[in-house]
């Protein structure tokens, strides 16, 4: 497997399904060989991980409106930048 089929880019856009399980085992698997060559994705991953563990799980139902159309407005061209 090639880790150059799968970009840095799409990797963070993965990141969240990598981390939960939700991978196909083909994505699972381009994922894994882009970490084994990338430190860069290997340390964004780490962070990741490590921002869930001391945050714990922010669920939709704990967010007030307001909280909730600013985080929305926030990411909603992110893709397409």
């Amino acid at each position: 497997m090639d880790p150059n089929d799968l970009s840095c880019q799409e990797l963070v856009e993965l990141v969240t399904a990598y981390l939960e399980g939700a991978l196909s085992p083909y994505d699972h698997a381009l994922f894994d060989a882009h970490l084994a060559v990338c430190s860069g994705c290997t340390a964004y991953v780490a962070e990741i991980r490590t921002t869930i563990e001391l945050t714990g799980r922010l669920e939709p139902k704990l967010l007030d409106d307001e909280a909730r159309d600013v985080l929305l407005a926030a990411f909603r061209d992110w893709k397409r930048g």
